[in-house]
């Protein structure tokens, strides 16, 4: 049950202690009795319509100064495996929305919960911090060593199973939740349909796009059955590419057909079945928009994510230090376009000085106009929401229980098919 509903339950048992507490009403005279013989007896005031209860993320927006907005904003990244200055200032000078942990980060399972707590820690009584991991199984994994390694994505969709897919969702999203980290940016939706792809190759659940569709799909709300805020990436998808983004600008040269016909089937069933959280992917697609990566563009992210698909969640940039964003623009003006585009959530995942210019851009970008309050405010109140409805917390996290997680991927393993 979330915090909205909890507050709506409230309300109404409110309204029933009013109207309970009201004047009685007079007797109702016996069928047939003449009604000049009944008593007048003066009705019972008019009572007024009850004030609804204050919206939470409201309450909380509008005590929030402009740095801090700007602030929820970002997602940063951390060097080493314990809080340094970088993490200072991030949290407690920057009011970051979130923290991005890498391999770099951990070093043991006792470590890396250490390491969530402490950042907590640092961020004391503020807005809970949406701590994020790559976790996707395969060649990307990012947990500790006392864990099992998960095979690829494409491992499970050779399977072919929605239940087998779903059990994986939710063993990355125990994983996840075992060590203080409330947010995945998996699975990928991406449909890998060319060889000459190498980013993406067993990271997609296949080739078909009703199969990375289905498979997706209950992947990602496995992860949301442990609470974990699970982030469906690449959009419009990044199968067909020739160009690793982390390198380089990418450049799919397709019709808005053509993209409707496979790469976007998959986003389009997770965003029907209400994903609450999408990634877009530096990608040039020429048949949407030929001057902008997706990530930074309005025709992708507002007109054709948010009204044509209809999407009302999260938005995520990837990295905006990737080489796709920095060989082609300032990291500040990036980050600025990216807002512009419709954007919620910034990656900025290596180094702080990127972090210290974007969030000076954002912030001049908000002084001259260029960014309106009211537009800020509007990811802002979907950032917020989505903390409170994930329920993100700054408790530290209990000492992690890696032989009951072992446990749960190897039945996992054992249930898939032997080749």
């Amino acid at each position: 049950m979330t915090f909205r509903h909890l507050l709506l339950l409230s309300f109404l048992s409110v309204s029933v202690l009013t109207a309970c507490s009201a004047d009685p009403v007079p007797s109702i005279a016996p069928a047939g009795t003449p009604q000049s013989s009944v008593s007048s007896v003066p009705s019972a005031a008019p009572t007024s319509t009850p004030t609804p209860a204050p919206d939470p993320v409201e309450i909380q927006l509008s005590a929030m100064t402009v740095e801090e907005k700007v602030g929820q904003l970002l997602v940063a990244g951390l060097e080493g495996h314990a809080p340094g200055p970088d993490a200072q200032t991030a949290i407690r000078d920057y009011h970051v929305g979130g923290l991005i942990f890498f391999s770099r980060n951990v070093e043991s399972a006792a470590q890396l919960a250490a390491l969530t707590n402490a950042v907590k820690a640092l961020n004391e009584g503020e807005i809970p911090l949406l701590l994020s991991v790559d976790q996707e199984g395969g060649r990307v994994e990012r947990m500790p060593p006392e864990v099992l390694p998960l095979p690829s994505a494409q491992t499970f969709g050779a399977a072919g199973s929605t239940t087998i897919a779903a059990r994986f969702g939710r063993v990355l999203g125990a994983e996840c939740a075992a060590f203080g980290l409330n947010t995945d940016y998996a699975p990928s939706l991406d449909v890998w349909s060319s060889p000459e792809n190498t980013v993406i190759g067993d990271r997609a659940f296949g080739s078909d796009p009703d199969t990375v569709a289905e498979l997706g799909t209950a992947a990602w709300q496995g992860i949301t059955d442990r609470g974990v805020l699970p982030v469906v990436k690449h959009f419009p998808g990044h199968g067909d590419t020739a160009v690793d983004s982390h390198q380089d600008l990418p450049v799919v040269d397709k019709s808005r057909e053509e993209l409707e016909a496979l790469e976007l089937i998959p986003f389009r069933t997770a965003i029907r079945h209400q994903a609450p959280a999408v990634m877009v992917a530096h990608i040039l697609e020429k048949g949407l928009d030929p001057d902008r990566p997706a990530s930074l563009s309005p025709k992708v992210v507002t007109e054709l994510l948010r009204e044509d698909l209809g999407f009302q969640g999260l938005v995520f940039t990837d990295d905006l230090t990737m080489g796709a964003i920095v060989k082609h623009y300032g990291v500040g003006e990036a980050a600025v376009l990216a807002v512009e585009a419709g954007c919620d959530m910034l990656l900025l995942c290596h180094g702080d000085e990127p972090l210290a210019e974007a969030r000076a851009a954002l912030l001049d970008a908000v002084s001259s106009g260029r960014i309106s309050e009211s537009r800020l405010d509007e990811s802002v109140r979907r950032i917020l929401f989505a903390k409170t409805e994930f329920r993100f917390t700054n408790a530290p996290v209990p000492s992690p229980d890696t032989l009951t997680i072992d446990a749960q991927i190897r039945t996992l393993l054992e249930q898939l098919p032997q080749s």
